[in-house]
């Protein structure tokens, strides 16, 4: 049997090393987990066998994320898109369960490919498997969209011997992420709308219709009052300054993005997203809900917390969330409890660090997580209408404001005109 290398955290924060015997890393993992300690390196003592061949050795790197699980890039081939990917790794999880070897299934799946993309992707997998390399190293050569999440967890699955069980698990952890993106764009869908709609019929009032009245009161005497004056500049500016406005935002769009590609200005607006009322609470239901389901997953299948912290870091989407989780990963190296630093940031909700804390005493922390993430995903839920109900109501009195403002300009002068003439 062979023999593993080990350091591993107590739940009283206690450090500790040494070496387990076990069949495999998965089975390391669970033994460890028994005796109330964490694996946060796992490395074969002597060299690897059995299912181990197939998969580099897990090792956490302090400040970085595992050299062996790296940073999966494009290699200029043809991606996929996630629900078609989901599917695609689903398909081959479910030939796998009926008992055909890799291979094999990757043949089945490929007879039945619905794209050209998809096609691609099998060749190229097949091709490097028959030159000796595992599917997760194939999946990491090819580039997006396998990322370091779908790499991690396919090399977990090859190394605990439980390939098709831990590809269904991405499979439904794909279909979730999928699901909870479209839940948000549906979300955002009406107020968009209504967004479009009244700067359109604001636009149109503007440009053609205040330039007619305005017209009809040329010649006459009276002064117009100031938010006639102020309309009528801002559509004498539209009129003739269009194409200017139209590069000021091209502009202002490009240097949002700029300015995005710089860690401390996303970290800043990130961090001030968090504190908007209704938006920041939506943004931190998704990312938890988020974290919490990766997590679980990647630690069902094996992969040592410091790993797969490292992993879940990037899939978070909100760098002051994501800053958190590093330092989280420091307190793992140097023998503390996650919950501890997730409590200081007031980032995450207070359930969540309970559910934390009493994995990390009880050894179910995977188990605890993937369970809180369908708690966490019906908060998500009640945050979308929330805010969609909010929305609304908040963008029509805006416009209607603006409308407001547009009409009063226009029936002031009028009102002037007929007072002069009386």
């Amino acid at each position: 049997m062979p023999t593993f290398q080990y350091q591993s955290v107590t739940t009283a924060g206690q450090s500790l090393a040494g070496t387990i015997d076990a069949s495999d890393r998965a089975e390391a993992i669970r033994a460890l987990r028994q005796r109330g300690e964490t694996a946060t390196q796992l490395a074969p003592l002597n060299g690897r066998t059995g299912a181990d061949r197939s998969a580099p050795s897990f090792r956490s790197l302090p400040g970085a994320a595992s050299a062996d699980i790296g940073q999966s890039t494009s290699r200029g081939h043809g991606s996929m898109r996630r629900g078609e990917l989901a599917s695609f790794i689903r398909e081959i999880a479910t030939a796998l369960e009926a008992g055909l070897p890799l291979m094999s299934a990757l043949r089945a799946v490929e007879k039945q490919a619905s794209s050209e993309r998809q096609k691609a992707v099998i060749e190229h997998l097949m091709s490097r498997i028959e030159a000796g390399r595992s599917l997760a190293q194939a999946a990491l050569e090819w580039g997006k969209p396998f990322d370091d999440m779908i790499v991690g967890m396919l090399r977990a699955g090859e190394a605990s011997g439980r390939l098709e069980v831990v590809m269904m698990q991405l499979a439904d952890l794909l279909d979730r992420e999928l699901e909870t993106k479209r839940s948000v764009a549906g979300a955002l869908m009406y107020p968009a709308i209504l967004v479009c709609v009244l700067a359109i019929g604001i636009a149109v009032i503007v440009t053609f219709i205040i330039p007619r009245v305005l017209a009809s009161l040329e010649g006459q005497t009276i002064q117009l009052p100031l938010p006639t004056v102020i309309v009528k500049g801002f559509a004498d500016f539209l009129g003739t300054y269009w194409w200017l406005v139209l590069a000021a935002i091209g502009l202002a769009y490009a240097s949002y993005k700029s300015a995005m590609a710089q860690p401390h200005i996303r970290y800043e607006r990130d961090r001030l997203l968090l504190g908007i009322p209704i938006v920041g609470a939506l943004a931190r239901d998704v990312a938890v809900g988020r974290f919490t389901r990766t997590l679980g997953t990647l630690m069902a299948s094996g992969i040592p917390i410091i790993d797969a912290i490292i992993i879940t870091r990037d899939t978070l989407g909100n760098k002051a969330m994501e800053r958190v989780i590093d330092e989280v990963a420091d307190k793992i190296r140097s023998g503390k409890s996650i919950a501890e630093p997730m409590e200081k940031s007031g980032y995450f909700p207070p359930i969540l660090i309970q559910i934390i804390d009493l994995g990390e005493r009880s050894g179910r922390l995977d188990t605890m997580l993937t369970q809180a993430a369908q708690s966490f995903d019906r908060r998500t839920t009640a945050s979308l209408k929330m805010f969609t109900a909010a929305l609304p109501p908040i963008i029509v009195v805006f416009m209607a404001i603006i409308i407001g403002f547009v009409i009063l300009s226009v029936i002031l002068p009028m009102l002037s005109l007929q007072a002069a003439i009386g």
